[in-house]
């Protein structure tokens, strides 16, 4: 639908936010259009958005009840101020870095960990590439165990393609620095960055950014040739401008000044073309043509795009009502990965209609399991709640994408290894550790729909090159339920394990259950370390061995 007549012109610049309260889905879909919903609080039955005097007359027109929203409607014009003695950061949000120590950042892990990342210059923003001596490189990181050979299962989280959503971008860097610094030292973290790789594009939106680091609530990139080159209105929703269904369904503005213009033409926009350019080089294409056509079931990666705010896990499509057909999958993981986070899971489109997005491109395009997040309760995060709340409630939905980019079609359905302990940690070769694990086959957020839950079947443990590969392993064999049966969805699992087949030094242990449905879940692991038995040649030799850095210092 077209916006509005006269929308957004200079003289209708009495800006408010406002809660706006509607009857269906479908006067939700007629705005959406036009007017960039913050959030949509479908349970209580209002969105919030930032209108002038022509978009509230208009939304009221097709019945919408508006409530001015005074306390952001004044943050809206207040510019930011830099606190006292705040050296660093965006001003007045100390805990979020600019653009440039955002790069700084991801430029510095290279150098402290250049066996664990790289960072790559994937392409341009606009103003790179249009004004001289202006704009930004994108740049990608990457975290992997360069020693360790591949391929290797994916995970691409990209960040802030809208400008004004301070918190993904630093979300995003905080889970580089929580996955480089734990390597070696926390198991799961050591086993995912060995055998997987994660590719994290930190700041999606750099030109936008820098209005909003200002105090803007800028949404769209800075490109001058639409609104105007000066015009505050100025740009095209990034998120608006993919290649797969791009401008199809209701779902984006073709008004150059509305906050989702969806550009001049799919993928017109620099920083889209990065980023869609990068995944296809990165991740195979598993998906044909028709919209009805599904990606196998073996289909490695997945696609994550981190927004702010209103606290939902969302999944394909956006741009209609059907199912994916994936859906089901999906689903599954869209349910698992709100598990941690305790958002809202559910089909995009549940939201609002949408089209030419991220993750309808990358599911679309080429098969992966692809999800958006929106996370926190505001554009301009407190530092407390990031710090407190934001932070600590994603981490894990992140670890555990990464965990599931081997199978995110199959695993998500399986039981989570928790709580995985060997005891005593450290023996002689050829003394026995006690080997115990929690299974759980029902971590799944039932706040929109009920995920199947199975009693568990079997448990099992290894040690060897991947936490999926058991034909190879080194020492492998299954647990026994510790109330002598499995029969429940929850249920403790413990093994005796011979260490005489190992070599000394530290190994990883890997536990993983598999319900009656016959899903295999997630692998979690533990250390193990051995020691050479005294008087062996094993023992005559380990020092050697740690000291040239060879069998006694590898991670198994």
């Amino acid at each position: 639908r077209p916006a509005p007549a006269g929308a957004l012109q200079e003289g209708e610049r009495q800006r408010r936010v406002v809660r706006a309260y509607f009857d269906n889905r479908q006067m939700v879909a007629a705005a959406a259009a036009w007017v960039a919903p913050w959030d949509v609080n479908v349970e209580e039955g209002y969105l919030v958005a930032e209108v002038g005097d022509v978009e509230a007359t208009a939304l009221e027109a097709i019945g919408f009840r508006l409530e001015v929203d005074a306390e952001r409607t004044r943050r809206l014009i207040r510019p930011n101020v830099r606190l006292p003695g705040q050296t660093s950061g965006i001003p007045g949000y100390p805990c979020y870095r600019t653009v440039e120590e955002t790069h700084a950042t991801g430029a510095q892990l290279a150098q402290d960990y250049p066996g664990l990342a790289t960072w790559t210059d994937v392409g341009d923003s606009w103003e790179k590439a249009n004004v001289p001596g202006t704009g930004y490189d994108l740049f990608v990181l990457r975290l992997t165990n360069r020693s360790v050979a591949g391929p290797k299962p994916k995970l691409f989280v990209m960040s802030s393609v809208h400008a004004r959503e301070y918190t993904p971008a630093e979300m995003n860097t905080r889970f580089a620095e929580y996955l480089v610094e734990n390597y070696g030292a926390h198991p799961d973290v050591t086993w995912l960055l060995d055998y997987h790789e994660v590719h994290l594009l930190l700041q999606a939106n750099p030109d936008g950014r820098k209005q909003a680091e200002a105090g803007a609530y800028w949404r769209k990139n800075t490109n001058q040739a639409y609104c105007g080159t000066d015009s505050p209105f100025r740009g095209a929703d990034l998120n608006r401008n993919y290649p797969f269904q791009w401008g199809c369904c209701g779902g984006s503005s073709s008004y150059q000044c509305s906050e989702l213009y969806r550009g001049a033409a799919p993928a017109s926009e620099p920083e889209t073309q990065a980023v869609r350019d990068y995944v296809r080089t990165e991740f195979a294409d598993r998906r044909q043509e028709p919209l009805t056509a599904a990606a196998p079931v073996t289909t490695t990666g997945i696609f994550l795009d981190l927004h702010s705010y209103g606290g939902d896990v969302l999944w394909p499509w956006g741009f209609t009502d059907a199912v994916a057909p994936n859906g089901m999958a999906l689903q599954t993981l869209g349910r698992k990965l709100a598990y941690f986070n305790d958002y809202m899971p559910r089909q995009a489109i549940e939201l609002y209609p949408t089209d030419g997005t991220t993750d309808d491109f990358a599911y679309g395009d080429l098969g992966l399991a692809a999800y958006a997040f929106e996370i926190g309760t505001r554009f301009f995060e407190s530092c407390g709640a990031f710090e407190d709340i934001v932070y600590p409630d994603n981490l894990p939905a992140l670890v555990y994408a990464a965990k599931a980019a081997q199978a995110p079609y199959q695993i998500p359905a399986g039981p989570d290894a928790l709580a995985v302990t060997v005891s005593p940690a450290q023996v002689t070769a050829g003394e026995r550790a006690t080997l115990t694990v929690r299974l759980d086959d029902g971590r799944f957020s039932n706040r929109n729909g009920v995920e199947p839950v199975q009693a568990l079947a079997a448990a099992a443990y290894h040690v060897g090159p991947r936490p999926w590969v058991t034909e190879t392993a080194i020492l492998a064999g299954s647990m026994l339920p510790a109330d002598g049966t499995f029969d429940q969805s929850v249920e403790w699992a413990t093994v005796t394990v011979d260490t005489s087949s190992l070599w000394p030094g530290r190994h990883l242990i890997y536990v993983r259950g598999r319900d009656t449905d016959g899903n295999w879940g997630a692998a979690s692991a533990a250390f193990l370390e051995v020691a050479p038995a005294p008087g062996t040649w094993r023992d005559a030799f380990f020092p050697v061995l740690q000291r040239e850095g060879g069998i006694g210092r590898r991670t198994q």
